[in-house]
């Protein structure tokens, strides 16, 4: 049998409080300033880190360095990725800049390997448009030339979000190609390693308990039991339903391992452990080799399964 792959892209904003040593970092590089932090040992640590590394202890002394320094070490990428500092060939390289201790890995730009060299003396290039990033500066290049530091009275940095971008390529297991193939055509297919095992949803290439492959596979109904849930009411970027909603942990009859998926069809403050629940499947034409088949779960009116039936499947 064919296993199925595709590529696969993961995209979302990581934002995150950056607190008084890197906001203090990403604000003095919006001015055109580069600064370090102080150790116990002495030492002036580029970028500077929150705490200290032997002590542990909160870092509170800020210098300021210089924007000159030296390569101390280097590789060069002959092909650059989407994303990166340039679309022509460039060098990576560490740099240890005039009054640090440590060293920065940044861009260099240079058109051949033969122009870069261990000791070399570079120096930052600005970008034009600064806004407390690292891409503040937008490389460093060779020389020792400089810039003034270009202070403002706008607030210093407090937030820094983050866009990652991941692309890879995905081949499933044969186990998994069966189930994905199952729900390309409405089905759910779970496997278990041996008749009377445990079943497990999504099958896994083998059970965990023991190694053996999963090859057992089981067609399962689209109904079953709330485990577990979560009630959400914190809004948050590409959110496609307005909270307060569940996502709840669904143990599919004849099943043995809970899945994730969403409770609609009734008030968040309604869906319970033990409530019967049935999938409803989005129309025929949008299906494809994803459980987002299946929009969502509601509830089926039916009682409540005893807790002893499920209790052992948390």
């Amino acid at each position: 049998m064919e296993v199925l792959s595709a590529p696969l892209r993961v995209r979302f904003d990581y934002t995150r409080s950056v607190g008084p040593i890197i906001g203090a970092f990403l604000t003095g590089l919006r001015e055109r300033r580069i600064l370090g932090a102080r150790s116990s040992d002495g030492r002036i640590l580029v970028p500077p880190p929150e705490y200290d590394p032997h002590t542990c202890t909160a870092l509170e002394e800020l210098v300021e360095v210089a924007a000159t320094g030296t390569v101390t070490s280097w590789t060069w990428v002959s092909e650059p990725l989407p994303g990166q500092p340039f679309d022509r060939p460039f060098a990576w390289a560490l740099i240890q800049l005039d009054g640090a201790d440590t060293a920065l890995l940044h861009a260099l730009d240079v058109a051949e390997p033969g122009q870069v060299s261990t000791g070399m003396r570079v120096s930052a290039r600005w970008a034009d448009e600064r806004t407390g990033r690292i891409q503040d500066i937008a490389c460093f290049e060779p020389g020792e030339s400089t810039s003034p530091a270009d202070y403002s009275e706008l607030a210093p940095i407090t937030v820094l979000t983050t866009p990652v971008d991941l692309h890879y390529k995905h081949t499933a297991s044969p186990q998994e190609s069966v189930y994905l193939r199952g729900l390309a055509e409405g089905k759910l297919i779970g496997g278990r390693s041996e008749a009377g095992g445990r079943v497990y949803f999504p099958p896994r290439g083998a059970n965990p308990t023991d190694g053996t492959p999963t090859d057992d596979l089981v067609e399962l109904p689209d109904k079953g039991t709330v485990t577990t849930f979560c009630i959400v009411n914190v809004p948050f970027l590409g959110q496609r339903i307005k909270p307060p909603y569940v996502a709840a942990y669904v143990l599919l009859d004849g099943a043995d391992i809970p899945f994730l998926h969403l409770i609609l069809g009734c008030e968040a403050s309604e869906v319970r452990m033990g409530m019967q629940v049935e999938a409803v499947w989005k129309p025929r034409e949008e299906w494809g080799h994803t459980l987002a088949n299946i929009d969502h779960f509601r509830p089926t009116g039916e009682p409540d399964a005893p807790y002893e039936s499920y209790q052992h499947h948390l």
